[in-house]
C-alpha cells in the first residue's frame, strides 16, 4: 500500500504541476485564435475538476471514518458531523468554478 500511495502522490503532483501550468498559458492569452488554446484550456478544465474531485473523495473519505466513530461514541454530535462532511465535499465546488473560469476564457 506504501507503493501506491507514493506512485499516487508522484500522478497527482504531476497532474497539478501540468495544470497549473496549462492553465496559466490559457490564462494570459488576451488576443489572438490560436486554436491550440481551446485544447489547453479544455485540458486545464478537466484538470481542475479531476483532481479537485479526487481531493473531495479523499477528503470525505477520511471525514466519514471519523464522522462515523463520533457518531457512535456521540449520537447528538450529527449535526456538527454534517457540517464537516459538507465542508470537504466544497473541494469539488472549487474545482468546478475553476473550470468554469478557464472555459469563460476561451475565445
Amino acid at each position: 500500500m506504501k507503493v501506491f500511495g507514493s506512485f499516487f502522490r508522484n500522478i497527482m503532483r504531476l497532474c497539478i504541476i501540468s495544470g497549473v501550468v496549462m492553465a496559466g498559458y490559457v490564462w494570459a492569452q488576451t488576443t489572438g485564435t490560436d486554436p491550440g488554446n481551446a485544447g489547453r484550456a479544455f485540458y486545464a478544465a478537466a484538470l481542475s475538476t479531476g483532481i479537485a474531485a479526487i481531493a473531495a473523495g479523499i477528503a470525505v473519505a477520511y471525514v466519514g471514518v471519523a464522522a462515523v466513530g463520533a457518531l457512535a461514541e456521540k449520537p447528538e454530535l450529527t449535526g456538527r458531523v454534517l457540517i464537516f462532511v459538507g465542508l470537504a465535499e466544497g473541494i469539488a465546488i472549487y474545482g468546478l468554478i475553476i473550470s468554469i473560469m478557464i472555459l469563460g476564457k476561451v475565445q
